[in-house]
């Protein structure tokens, strides 16, 4: 069947078939898998920025419940100022009015005081700085919402609330 000379050679690549295919799997098989422990800074450090990360994460929830009645009560609000300028409105609308935009401003100053109160505790704490860059200027944001609606700008105080989620979304993200 085969010559003389040609048996070697098939028996080197037949040989050399069978190395090629079962060194991978005999290399990975005697491959020693270790998981090294976690050292206490590592899991300590991890602990106070999930900590931070549900603090961001509680704040956005907050902001973004606010975000949700703001819309309808900003278009209420528009629609009695229209009818107030128009005269049009009774006593009793226009102070419910005054009254609705107060609660609207106080809210809105709580949530300012929040995430000024996130920003403090992101910005002292030295585990949770490094992502104080981002998180920086949320609160402004905020006081520039608050003093848009004291301006009746409800509408463009929401508007630039949704640039506020945006960022403690970026945050959050760049914490994961």
């Amino acid at each position: 069947m085969f010559s003389d000379g040609e048996k070697p050679v098939k028996r080197f690549i037949v040989s050399l078939l069978v190395v090629t295919v079962i060194s991978p799997v005999a290399l990975a098989q005697t491959r020693r898998r270790t998981s090294r422990p976690a050292s206490t800074a590592v899991v300590r450090r991890s602990a106070v920025v999930t900590t931070g990360a549900i603090r961001v994460a509680d704040q956005l929830k907050n902001l973004t419940r606010y975000l949700y009645l703001l819309g309808g009560v900003a278009k209420g609000l528009e629609s009695a100022d229209a009818a107030a300028s128009r005269n049009e409105a009774s006593p009793s609308v226009i102070e419910q009015t005054k009254k609705s935009k107060a609660t609207v401003r106080n809210s809105l100053q709580n949530v300012r005081l929040g995430l000024d109160k996130l920003e403090l505790d992101f910005r002292t704490n030295p585990e949770l700085n490094r992502y104080y860059i981002r998180l920086a200027g949320v609160a402004a944001g905020a006081a520039t919402a608050e003093q848009q609606a004291a301006a009746n700008q409800f509408d463009r105080a929401g508007r630039t609330l949704l640039d506020v989620a945006s960022r403690l979304t970026d945050v959050l993200l760049e914490m994961r």
